[in-house]
């Protein structure tokens, strides 16, 4: 059995909530609340598997600071925040600060229904339009941090780097670093994999870039010899 805690400052939205939630037999309305400080309350008293808990409420504690408080006091009670806009400033928030899903209160009844089985189950929960953008957010700060896999590379990566962009050949690379030609092959080959790189040249614009060369890329652009 699921049980259920129902934060809204809407006796309307509460109750239409309660009834429609009620109606499913593997979930229990236990209590409701009207602001942060009351849900507390509630949650200490009940233990609820799930709130469901208003990020508005101008009438006391907001959801987001209520959300706070019981994840640190009752790690075990699931967070699903209810929410009329999809501001991606309050959904990223209230993920930070422990809700396991938003949803938002216009979703049809069969939606709200899934969202709280899968909180409650430990998963979590976005509509599908905050799933979107926090994807879209994480491929935009892969990008910016790089797809720059250097530090992918081991040691000895870094040091074969360097040495083959500054020309020395295979062999060289070998005996400057005491270790076989084929070990060396073997070095270039993850190397290119590693970084995503198909040529020398751009194996060596690389090698520039990230000042391996002895000077810096900022000097000016680098020309094939």
């Amino acid at each position: 059995m699921i049980s259920i805690v129902i934060v809204d400052d809407h006796s309307v939205v509460r109750s239409g909530l309660n009834m429609l939630l009620s109606a499913y037999e593997d979930f229990e309305v236990v209590g409701e609340a009207s602001e942060g400080n009351e849900a507390y309350e509630r949650v200490e008293e009940l233990r609820p598997s799930v709130v469901l808990m208003d990020l508005s409420m101008p009438h006391g504690k907001d959801g987001l600071s209520a959300t706070s408080e019981i994840k640190k006091k009752f790690p075990d009670t699931q967070v699903l925040i209810l929410t009329m806009h999809d501001d991606e400033e309050y959904l990223f928030r209230a993920i930070q600060l422990g809700a396991s899903g938003c949803i938002l209160k216009n979703a049809p009844h069969q939606e709200l229904v899934q969202a709280i089985r899968q909180v409650a189950g430990g998963a979590a929960y976005l509509f599908p339009s905050a799933t979107k953008r926090l994807m879209e957010e994480y491929a935009e700060k892969m990008k910016s941090e790089g797809a720059d896999s250097y530090s992918l590379l081991s040691d000895r990566e870094r040091e074969v780097l360097a040495l083959v962009a500054k020309g020395y050949a295979n062999k060289e690379i070998a005996e400057n670093l005491i270790i076989s030609v084929k070990t060396v092959e073997a070095h270039k080959a993850h190397i290119m994999e590693k970084l995503s790189l198909k040529t020398r040249p751009e194996l060596v614009q690389y090698a520039w870039k990230k000042g391996l060369l002895g000077y810096s890329s900022e000097g000016g652009n680098l020309h094939d010899a």
